[in-house]
C-alpha cells in the first residue's frame, strides 16, 4: 500500500530500519509532524540525507524490498546492463561503500540461470588481485540474486575514450600492463573472463586499472541462434573468433586478444571491430578479418607498442601471444625502454619499478618499511603520504589476508604491518588476530587502526607485545610510541 501521510511513511521507514529511529523521528517533529502528507516528509528526509531520491521514489510507491542484499543498504542505481542492474551501497555494519550487482527479474525466474550467476560470483570470490575487482558476497534475496563487491570510485576505460577520446601511449602501456596482471593471476586460478571488453576495465581516480566481471558472461548468452549452443558460457564475439580459427573453448588465448582490442581502442580512439547489437553483424567472421591494422590507423604511434598489441589481435590463435605472462613480459620491455627515454607516467608497479630512486625515496627507505591494508582509494593515498612524510618505505594491498599471506614468507616484505579497520572491518580484525594464534606469524610486529565508530572491532581484536591498536585519525606521535613496543630493538 502506498503511504498517503507522513505518519503511514514514518511507520514504513521504521519498519525497514532504513533511518536510525532517533533522526528519523526528530525530522518528523521538526518538517510539521502530522500535517505533512507522505511526499513532504520524504523530502524532508532526503535534504537531511537520511534517505536517497532513490529511496524515496520505492517508499512513496509502497515498495517493501529491494533496499537491502545481504548486508548492503542499496543507496542508489550507477549502472545497468543485458542481465544486471549495479547500485552504490553501503555495509550495514561498517559503513563501508559498496557496489551491488543484481540479475535482472527476466533471469532471476529461470533456475539455470540464477545458478549460473552465483556459480560465477562464487569463482570471482576466490580471486583476490589488486586488479581485479573483489566479490565480496554471493546470495540471493527475496528472489533476487546478486553479488556485493567493491566500490571503484573512477571510470571505465570505456567512458574515459568516449571522453578524451585516443590516450597517449605511455599511460595506455601501463593501464594494459595492470590489467594483463590480474588477468595472468586469474589464469592461474583456472578462471577466464569470457567477456574482455573496455567497458570491463575499471580505471580508479587514482589510476589503477581493475577487471570486472569474470566469467559473468555466459549467464545471458550461453545460447546462440547465429553460431548455435556452445558448450562453455561466453560472448557471441569470443565464439565468433574460436569458430573462424577453428579452434574450441580457447578462452584464455581469446581474452588475450579481447584485451589487445581494448588497447586498441585507448591508443586509437576507435575501436578495431565493428561495434553493433545485432548479433548476426557480431558473428559475422568477416568483423575479424577486415579490421584496419593498428599501425595503418595510428602510424605515428611507438612501433614496439604497435607490434605487441598487433600480436595479442592476431587472428590466428596460433601467432597470438599464447599466455597472458607472455603479454605482461613483452610490455614490461616497452616500459623499461620508456624509462630509459623518458619519465615514464606513474600508477603501475612494473614503471615504478623501473624509476631511479630519488635521494629524498632512498632516504626514506633508510628508515624501514610497512605494509598498509586499506580498500579505499583516497584513504590509500592520504596514509602512503603520512607514513612517507615520517620517512617510510609504503607498500599497499587492498586486501588483509593477501598480506597475512605474504608476511608467511622469508624474508618478511616489510618491517612491520598497518591495517586499517575503516571500511575492512571484520576481515581487517580477522587477518589481525590471525597474527597472535598462528605461530608462524608469531614475530610479525602489526598496528590495527579503528575509527571511533568501531567499539565492536576493538573489543574483537587480540593484542599483544607485538600487535597494537591506533585510534583513527592517526597521529605522529602515538604512532611513534607504539612502534617503539613493537619493533624489535636494533642492535
Amino acid at each position: 500500500m502506498k503511504p498517503s501521510t507522513a505518519d503511514n511513511l514514518l511507520h514504513l521507514v521504521g519498519e525497514l530500519e532504513l533511518v536510525p529511529s532517533a533522526a528519523l523521528h526528530e525530522t518528523f517533529s521538526e518538517a510539521g509532524g502530522h500535517a505533512l502528507d507522505a511526499a513532504a516528509f520524504g523530502q524532508a528526509l532526503v535534504r537531511r540525507e537520511l534517505v536517497t531520491g532513490f529511496q524515496l521514489e520505492r517508499l512513496l510507491r509502497g515498495e517493501r524490498g529491494g533496499y537491502y542484499f545481504g548486508r548492503a543498504k542499496i543507496l542508489y542505481q550507477i549502472g545497468a546492463g543485458s542481465f544486471a542492474r549495479v547500485y552504490r551501497a553501503i555495509h550495514r555494519d561498517t559503513g563501508a561503500v559498496l557496489a551491488v550487482k543484481v540479475l535482472r527479474n527476466r533471469f532471476s525466474n529461470d533456475p539455470d540461470k540464477c545458478r549460473a550467476f552465483q556459480h560465477e560470483g562464487e569463482m570471482g570470490r576466490l580471486l583476490r588481485h589488486p586488479n581485479i575487482v573483489a566479490i565480496e558476497d554471493v546470495g540471493q534475496e527475496n528472489g533476487s540474486s546478486y553479488l556485493t563487491m567493491e566500490f571503484v570510485e573512477g571510470q571505465t576505460l570505456r567512458e574515459l575514450v568516449k571522453i578524451r577520446g585516443a590516450v597517449d601511449a605511455p599511460r595506455v602501456v601501463d593501464l594494459i600492463h595492470q590489467a594483463v596482471c590480474g588477468l595472468e593471476y586469474a589464469h592461474r586460478r583456472g578462471v577466464t573472463h569470457r567477456d574482455m571488453k573496455a567497458s570491463n576495465v575499471i580505471i580508479s581516480s587514482t589510476g589503477r586499472a581493475k577487471l570486472v566481471d569474470f566469467g559473468l558472461a555466459g549467464v545471458d548468452e550461453s545460447g546462440d541462434k547465429v553460431l548455435g549452443r556452445v558448450e562453455k558460457p561466453r560472448t557471441i564475439d569470443y565464439v565468433a573468433l574460436e569458430k573462424m580459427a577453428g579452434v574450441r573453448d580457447d578462452s584464455v588465448r581469446s581474452d588475450i586478444y579481447f584485451l589487445g582490442t581494448v588497447a586498441y581502442l585507448a591508443l586509437a580512439g576507435a575501436a578495431p571491430l565493428t561495434e553493433s547489437r545485432d548479433r548476426s553483424v557480431r558473428g559475422d567472421p568477416r568483423r575479424f578479418t577486415q579490421a584496419l591494422p593498428l599501425g595503418q590507423r595510428c602510424p605515428d604511434l611507438p612501433r614496439d607498442v604497435v607490434d605487441v598489441v598487433s600480436r595479442m589481435m592476431h587472428v590466428d590463435p596460433l601467432e597470438r601471444y599464447q599466455t597472458a605472462t607472455d603479454v605482461k613480459l613483452a610490455l614490461e620491455a616497452v616500459i623499461a625502454r620508456q624509462g630509459s627515454s623518458e619519465s615514464p607516467p606513474a600508477a603501475g608497479p612494473a614503471i615504478a619499478a623501473a624509476k631511479p630512486a630519488a635521494p629524498a625515496a632512498a632516504a626514506a627507505a633508510s628508515k624501514g618499511s610497512v605494509m598498509l591494508v586499506e580498500s579505499g582509494e583516497k584513504a590509500q593515498q592520504a596514509l602512503r603520504e603520512f607514513f612517507s612524510k615520517l620517512g617510510f618505505r609504503v607498500l599497499l594491498t587492498e586486501n588483509p589476508q593477501r598480506a597475512i599471506a605474504r608476511f608467511s614468507s622469508i624474508p618478511l616484505p616489510a618491517d612491520f604491518l598497518v591495517i586499517s579497520s575503516r571500511e575492512l572491518g571484520a576481515s581487517a580484525v580477522e587477518a589481525f588476530n590471525k597474527l597472535s594464534t598462528e605461530s608462524y606469524l608469531s614475530d610479525v610486529p602489526a598496528i590495527l587502526m579503528v575509527s571511533p565508530k568501531q567499539p565492536q572491532v576493538s573489543a574483537a581484536a587480540k593484542v599483544d607485545g607485538r600487535r597494537k591498536l591506533l585510534p583513527l585519525p592517526l597521529q605522529a606521535g602515538e604512532l611513534s610510541k607504539v612502534l617503539a613496543e613493537i619493533l624489535p630493538r636494533k642492535a
